[in-house]
């Protein structure tokens, strides 16, 4: 597993992530970032789905999310990759939201993801991911 191409495929993630922040995402190419199946794990819970129409309805709706809240940049801070073996790695990758809070100042709020990534014979694909509390960090920085 190239180290190179896990960094591309997260950049790309980034701007399709920035689409999604302007309403302007390709839920196929948001969906082709995923593998046919994958799991979610956060404080909140533990999930499994599948890559199929509720994924990308449930893409849609967390971007309309993330409007509503007045997110209006997801900016990639770093990647550091741990190989699991020749075609899945660990990715822990780094990220800055950027909120807009009207008259007060932009808020921007460093968080981390960690995301397993599967390459096969085409681009690599992410089959899972851990991430942390999410609405404690909003509620501290006083988005919700």
């Amino acid at each position: 597993m190239e180290e190179k191409r896990i960094h591309e495929f997260f950049k790309r993630y980034q701007d399709i992530f920035r689409q999604g922040l302007k309403n302007e995402a390709n839920m196929e190419q948001v969906a082709s970032s995923y593998a046919t199946a994958f799991i979610a794990a956060s404080p909140a819970r533990v999930m499994a789905g599948q890559n199929d129409e509720q994924l990308k309805q449930v893409m849609r709706q967390g971007f309309e999310r993330y409007r509503q809240l007045g997110t209006k940049d997801m900016t990639l801070r770093g990647i550091r990759i741990a190989p699991i073996d020749a075609h899945h790695c660990l990715a822990h990758v780094a990220w800055t939201a950027t909120y807009d809070r009207g008259a007060a100042p932009d808020v921007s709020i460093d968080f981390d993801v960690h995301y397993f990534v599967q390459q096969l014979d085409g681009d690599p694909k992410v089959f899972g991911w851990v991430s942390g509390d999410e609405q404690a960090l909003l509620r501290q920085h006083g988005i919700v």
